[in-house]
C-alpha cells in the first residue's frame, strides 16, 4: 500500500503548495540567519584582534561541519522522521547561534561553528529532499527554481539586516536565533505531509556520491566556483585596476544573475528530456565566461555583462543538478543522494578558495580566471563522456 501511495505521488502533476511552502520558507528563514551570521561573526572576531588566518580557519569549520553532518542526516530522518528531525535541528541551530554571544574564549567558537553549520546542513538536506519528493516530475525544475530564488533572497536579506543592526550587543544574535526558530513553524504545520522514510537507503553513503555523478560533480563545481569566485573576485578586480566600490558592484551583478536566472532555467529543464544536456551547456558557458575575463578586464561594463550571465550559469548547476537528482531517485535513496549532494557541495566550498588562491599566487592575477575555468573544464569533460559514451552512462 505504501509503495502504491508513493507511486501515485510520483505521477501527480499538480504542485502541492502547502507542503512545498513549508520546506521552502523554512530553509529561507535559515538562509537569512546564515547571511546575517557570516559577516557578523567575522566582524566581531576582527574587533577582538583575532588574526585573519584564524578567522578563516574558524570559517572553514562550516565546510567541515557539512561533511560531518551529511552522512548522518538520513539516519536521523529514518529514525525520527523528516519533520521532527528538522524541528530539532532548528532548535539546536538557534541555541548555537545564540551561544556565540556568550562564548568569550575563541576556542569555543570552533565547536559552535560545527554545531551551527552541522544542524543547518541537516535542514538543507531534508528541505531539499522534501521539495524534490513533493514536486511533480514535469514541474520539478520550476519548483526548484522558485526554491533557489527565494533562498537567494534570504541570503541577500541577511547582510542587509547586518548593515541595519550592526555587530554590537546581543540584538543581532537574537534576530538570527529567532529567524531560525521561525523556520520550525511551517515545518510543524505541514509535519503530516513530510515525506516518509520507511526504509533505510540501499547503499553506503559514499556510494551515492558516484550514483548520479552528473549531479554530484555539478554541485562540487558550483561550490568551488561560487565560494572561490565570491571570495577572491574582489581581489582579482582590484588587481586589474578597478576601485574597491566597482569590485563590490561586480559581486552584486553576479548575485543578481544568480537570483534572476533560476526560475527560467528551471522551466527550461522541465522541457528537456535529458537535463544533463542543459548542465553541460551551463558548464560550457561558464568555461567560456571564465576564459573571457582576462580579455575583458579593461572594461567594467563588459565584465559586468559576463558576470551577470556567468552568475546565472554557476547557480544553475545547483538548481538543475538537484532537479536531475530528483528525476533519477525516490524515497530513502533520494534522501541519501541529497545528503551526498550537499556533501559534494561542502567539498567544493573547501577546495575552491584553496585552488583559486593558490593559482593567483602561482600564476598572478590571471590565475583567478584560469583556475575557475579549470573547474568548469572538469565538468565539461565529465558531461561529454557520460553523454556520448554509453558504457559510462550508468
Amino acid at each position: 500500500m505504501a509503495d502504491m501511495k508513493e507511486t501515485a505521488n510520483q505521477h501527480r502533476e499538480d504542485i502541492h503548495w502547502p507542503s512545498l511552502i513549508a520546506a521552502i520558507s523554512s530553509i529561507s528563514a535559515v538562509g537569512i540567519a546564515i547571511g546575517l551570521g557570516l559577516p557578523l561573526l567575522s566582524t566581531i572576531l576582527e574587533k577582538r584582534g583575532i588574526p585573519s588566518t584564524l578567522i578563516g580557519l574558524n570559517s572553514a569549520m562550516a565546510g567541515v561541519a557539512a561533511m560531518l553532518a551529511a552522512p548522518i542526516t538520513t539516519k536521523l530522518a529514518h529514525s525520527f522522521g523528516v519533520a521532527q528531525t528538522m524541528i530539532w535541528a532548528t532548535v539546536f541551530a538557534a541555541l548555537s547561534a545564540l551561544g556565540f554571544y556568550y562564548a568569550e574564549a575563541f576556542w569555543m567558537w570552533f565547536p559552535l561553528r560545527v554545531a551551527f553549520h552541522g544542524t543547518t546542513t541537516t535542514l538543507f538536506i531534508l528541505s531539499e529532499f522534501w521539495i524534490n519528493a513533493a514536486a511533480p516530475p514535469s514541474r520539478r525544475g520550476l519548483v526548484l527554481g522558485i526554491y533557489a530564488t527565494v533562498l537567494s533572497v534570504g541570503f541577500a536579506a541577511g547582510p542587509l539586516l547586518f548593515s541595519l543592526v550592526g555587530s554590537e550587543g546581543i540584538l543581532p544574535f537574537i534576530i538570527g536565533a529567532v529567524a531560525i526558530l521561525v523556520a520550525a513553524i511551517p515545518v510543524y504545520i505541514a509535519r503530516n505531509e513530510s515525506p516518509a522514510m520507511n526504509e533505510k537507503p540501499e547503499m553506503h553513503f559514499l556510494r551515492y556520491i558516484f550514483l548520479v555523478p552528473t549531479a554530484t560533480v555539478a554541485v562540487f563545481v558550483f561550490g568551488a566556483v561560487e565560494v572561490g569566485g565570491l571570495s577572491l573576485l574582489p581581489i582579482y578586480a582590484m588587481r586589474t585596476g578597478f576601485s574597491e566600490d566597482n569590485a563590490a558592484l561586480l559581486l552584486t551583478v553576479m548575485g543578481v544573475g544568480n537570483m534572476v536566472f533560476q526560475i527560467p532555467l528551471g522551466l527550461i529543464s522541465d522541457r528537456m528530456k535529458d537535463r544533463r544536456i542543459l548542465l553541460a551547456l551551463l558548464a560550457f558557458i561558464g568555461l567560456c565566461g571564465s576564459a573571457a575575463l582576462p580579455v575583458l578586464s579593461h572594461s567594467w561594463y563588459a565584465m559586468a555583462i559576463v558576470l551577470l550571465f556567468w552568475g546565472g550559469c554557476v547557480s544553475g548547476l545547483y538548481t538543475v543538478g538537484l532537479s536531475h537528482l530528483g528525476s533519477r531517485l525516490t524515497g530513502s535513496d533520494l534522501a541519501a543522494a541529497n545528503a551526498a549532494f550537499v556533501f559534494c557541495y561542502a567539498m567544493g566550498t573547501v577546495a575552491g578558495p584553496q585552488v583559486v588562491g593558490a593559482s593567483i599566487d602561482m600564476a598572478g592575477t590571471a590565475g583567478f580566471a584560469w583556475s575557475i575555468a579549470g573547474f568548469f573544464s572538469l565538468y565539461v569533460v565529465l558531461s561529454v563522456v557520460r553523454l556520448f559514451f554509453p558504457a559510462w552512462r550508468a
